[in-house]
């Protein structure tokens, strides 16, 4: 059988067609943005602080067991606050932050740990941003999506030139996108409000937070050879 040309032969006539498709799908992962934060006259005390603050975040978080499948610790700062007036340098004060990601999978669970979380004081929340795990079958579903949509196209083509197709010649991959969800209001705001209005007698109501559907978006070209038709 003769090798088809790059760009085909009025012996073996070669079809080029894209393969797409788009749609949503209900997220199965939701991350979590925690800002711990501690402020002092004294280096040592504003440290031991925010070490303590740190640490009955994690053990907040780590309490919901298998509702959390990663808990993470970013970034690490202790900085001196100078003075703004003044002559020469003065340390005012210090601020220590911690950054924690934790991602969980129990929305349910997610809507009351995002409240207590917001109750702890010098604590800021952001998020939840909404995503697929990389194993998704979601993200299967739109790929074969897409190259359903070449084979039915190419037929398309085909059949309008009164031929059929042939064979397969080549299938490439343009890519995936996945857009994952953002929250609608900023979590940071809010939490402060909480923290500043919440008692220790009456626990806020869990927050019921609502997923954002992820948009998921795969592109094809595919390269058919068709049997030569009479025009």
């Amino acid at each position: 059988m003769a090798t088809p040309a790059a760009h085909g032969t009025p012996d073996v006539p070669l079809l080029v067609v894209r393969g797409e498709s788009a749609f949503e799908a209900d997220p199965d992962l939701a991350r979590l943005g925690i800002g711990v934060t501690a402020r002092g006259r004294d280096r040592r005390t504003t440290l031991d602080d925010l070490t303590r603050r740190n640490t009955e975040v994690l053990e907040l978080v780590r309490s919901y067991g298998e509702a959390v499948t990663d808990v993470s610790t970013g970034a690490v700062s202790l900085t001196p606050e100078l003075t703004e007036h003044g002559r020469g340098e003065r340390v005012r004060s210090h601020r220590g932050r911690v950054h924690i990601t934790a991602e969980l999978t129990d929305f349910t669970a997610l809507g009351e740990l995002t409240t207590r979380l917001a109750d702890l004081g010098l604590t800021q929340i952001d998020g939840p941003w909404w995503e697929l795990r990389p194993d998704s079958p979601a993200h299967r579903e739109v790929r074969q999506r897409a190259v359903r949509d070449a084979v039915r196209r190419a037929h398309e083509y085909a059949e309008a030139l009164g031929t059929s197709v042939a064979a397969l010649v080549e299938l490439a991959d343009l890519g995936t996108e996945s857009m994952a969800g953002r929250p609608r209001s900023g979590f940071g705001r809010r939490a402060m409000r909480m923290s500043a209005a919440a008692t220790e007698d009456a626990p806020p109501e869990p927050l019921d937070l609502e997923p954002q559907r992820i948009r998921l978006r795969a592109e094809v070209k595919a390269q058919f050879t068709m049997v030569p038709p009479h025009l």
